[in-house]
């Protein structure tokens, strides 16, 4: 049973974004850091950004750095990836990540996952 679950994606030809959700139905997300992870087929998971619990710190993964965009809405429950100029190698499947006890977090042992959204990016 996934304590996460992650909405959004799809096919988009590059150049095109996306916006990714993570929601946790049962569960208040405003005391967990939160982080973004993505998954591509044969390789291993990869690090795409983390937020902290009040979202004022974020930190990215190189190869998206400058053009995704982590963000929260604590009243609403939900965390964002904003992805802006997909490019192809951004094709993965993305994983919503919660870490509880954490004001902030840039490990990889989360407490809570989700089971993913694929997200296509055609050239």
């Amino acid at each position: 049973q996934a304590h996460l679950v992650e909405s959004g994606g799809g096919l988009v030809q590059a150049g095109g974004s996306l916006r990714l959700s993570c929601a946790a139905p049962g569960r208040t997300l405003s005391t967990y850091a939160m982080g973004w992870f993505r998954q591509a087929p044969g390789k291993e998971r990869e690090f795409v950004a983390a937020i902290s619990a009040n979202g004022g710190s974020t930190l990215y993964g190189t190869s998206v750095k400058g053009r995704f965009t982590i963000s929260r809405d604590n009243a609403n429950n939900t965390v964002y990836l904003q992805m802006n100029s997909l490019k192809p190698e951004d094709t993965a499947v993305y994983y919503c990540a919660a870490k509880a006890g954490r004001s902030m977090y840039v490990g990889h042992e989360y407490d809570y996952w989700g089971q993913g959204t694929q997200v296509t990016v055609s050239s």
